[in-house]
């Protein structure tokens, strides 16, 4: 899970931002939001990884299920890697957002919509490099609870629950931390294995980039205040949530097919993918074309507040607060 480069959409003065204090924003806003969404985003990898339904009816009735079988503390299985993270994935994704914006444009200054849009895809192709471990070590966090709930249910043999994760070799405890699994894919699989589903990660994200930036720029231009140079607050929370939900949602099928071929462990009778086609293949003929769309709506409740969080807190400048109390 991760937010985008709001840091030019709404800024607290007319000044441009430094690097350094986008940094801190992005990274305040990235904690902030994880915090207040991922049970959400827990919710979305388990519907998105079960076949039918057979164990969670929606996303309510997982997170109590979750929590009844784990406790409060069990909804947020995988939130230590993305918080560990989340701040060298916005380091590179600002610092690479600014030299395409550098590179593409003159000034540097997002006034053409084309050319923001290439440097947001490009700011996203090499935030993968910290994005695709991150989700791959958060997603087998995740969906442990849900195997343990489906073999609990179907009263597995005890050979079946003690599947180790599909590194190779040996196995890992029934709820290994994200250093153990971290370490058996580089053991068993060298650095490859904490990659796989990059060309999964990279279509989810860089369509999700190629919607949200004209987007958000096009809706946040309808309150533009020409007495003040920006949009207000409030019109720019709501520009970011939409713009958000819609580009996630839009691209819910590929965050489906990068959970499915990211998730190692397999329940009883749940297939293994070779690859994005072979994903989308069997998927539509096993669980139909709906299945792709799996989580849509979790997606469309993590997307908005984590954009609304990472607004806010670039629109009351936290980062050049920060800054102001070193100088």
């Amino acid at each position: 899970m991760s937010t985008k480069d709001l840091s030019s959409s709404v800024s607290p003065s007319s000044s441009r931002p430094s690097v350094t204090a986008k940094l801190i924003n992005g990274g305040v806003a990235g904690l902030v939001g994880v915090t207040c969404v991922f049970p959400i985003d827990l919710a979305k990898t388990r519907l998105q990884n079960q076949h039918g339904k057979d164990i969670y009816k929606g996303m309510i009735d997982c997170l109590m299920k979750t929590a009844r079988a784990d406790g409060f503390l069990g909804m947020y299985r995988g939130a230590a890697v993305n918080l560990t993270l989340v701040t060298p994935e916005k380091a590179i994704k600002l610092a690479a957002n600014d030299f395409f914006r550098q590179l593409l444009m003159e000034d540097g200054m997002q006034r053409n919509l084309k050319m923001e849009m290439l440097a947001g895809c490009g700011a996203g192709i090499c935030q993968v490099v910290v994005t695709c471990p991150m989700e791959m070590l958060k997603i087998q966090l995740q969906d442990a609870g849900r195997l343990a709930h489906r073999q609990g249910s179907a009263s597995a043999p005890a050979s079946s629950s003690s599947r180790s994760y599909s590194t190779g070799s040996a196995s890992t405890h029934k709820r290994p931390s994200a250093t153990l699994i971290a370490w058996e894919l580089l053991r068993t699989q060298g650095l490859a294995g904490l990659y796989k589903g990059l060309g999964a990660t990279l279509l989810r994200d860089i369509p999700f980039s190629i919607i949200y930036f004209p987007l958000f720029a096009n809706l946040n231009n309808l309150g533009f205040n020409e007495s003040t140079g920006k949009a207000s607050f409030a019109h720019s929370f709501v520009s970011g949530c939409v713009a958000g939900s819609v580009a996630a949602v839009t691209v819910t099928p590929l965050d489906v097919l990068k959970t499915r071929i990211q998730t190692l462990r397999k329940g009883l009778g749940e297939d293994s993918y070779s690859g994005i086609t072979d994903c989308a293949r069997k998927l539509w003929i096993q669980e139909g074309p709906s299945a792709l769309m799996k989580g849509a709506g979790c997606r469309a409740l993590v997307i908005a507040p984590l954009f609304g969080i990472a607004q806010g807190v670039y629109f009351i400048g936290i980062g050049e607060r920060i800054l102001k109390c070193f100088e």
